[in-house]
């Protein structure tokens, strides 16, 4: 875990650097009133539901899994079989809409691939190996990174989707630093190109989204309850 955590950060911070270097080749110029918004709500929308994906997969996996002596096949695992990497996804594609260039969108994809189409290979050679039997079998019903929607569409939301806000408490403050980045990011490239006001009319939609995003974790985390 400490080893993927250290080949992320390396892949962030040098990503950081060219963007910083190179901010115009990178960073999207404004679209008018209409797109601009309507790309920075799905960004931020994919954002936030990439971190419920990815705080709901860690916490039923910390619950479930009796200290990796059972294959977890409930929760946000009975969807896909690495959601954790789906909320990565979203995250990283969420981001690159809301600050960057339409091609941005491939590269990220791309990297995205590289960088985790082997470790997950590498992870599920292990896991056939600790339950050889039970995970073909589940990787039969279980597609590996993206979801059914029909088979979402029979589930009830707490069913692939349990929520604790206990569960948030560890990432809680990873959650809000990526966002003041964000938003810091999108803030200087607004208000240069369109001035303040243009800027705090578009921020009335991300402080909606702010809203309803955690309005949807509170009920989620009650039904769980």
């Amino acid at each position: 875990m400490k080893k993927r955590l250290k080949i992320n950060g390396i892949i962030m911070s040098c990503a950081g650097l060219v963007v910083v270097i190179f901010p115009t080749f990178f960073f999207r110029t404004t679209l008018g009133y209409f797109w601009e918004i309507s790309i920075e709500v799905l960004g931020f929308s994919l954002i936030f539901l990439g971190q419920i994906i990815r705080v709901s997969a860690r916490g039923y996996k910390a619950e479930h899994s009796q200290d990796s002596r059972a294959l977890i096949q409930g929760g946000p695992y009975q969807i896909v079989r690495n959601p954790m990497y789906l909320g990565i996804f979203l995250i990283g594609l969420g981001v690159v809409l809301v600050l960057f260039r339409w091609w941005a969108v491939a590269i990220f994809i791309i990297v995205f691939i590289i960088r985790y189409i082997l470790l997950i290979y590498k992870e599920e050679e292990k896991l056939r190996g600790m339950f050889p039997d039970t995970y073909q079998e589940y990787c039969r019903k279980v597609p590996r990174i993206i979801p059914s929607l029909s088979k979402i569409a029979k589930l009830d939301i707490t069913d692939y989707l349990p929520l604790k806000i206990t569960w948030f408490h560890k990432e809680i403050g990873s959650i809000f630093t990526l966002l003041l980045l964000i938003l810091l990011a999108d803030s200087w490239r607004d208000i240069v190109e369109e001035g303040l006001k243009s800027y705090l009319r578009q921020s009335v939609w991300i402080v909606l989204i702010f809203i309803l995003f955690t309005i949807f974790v509170i009920l989620l985390s009650k039904r769980e309850k």
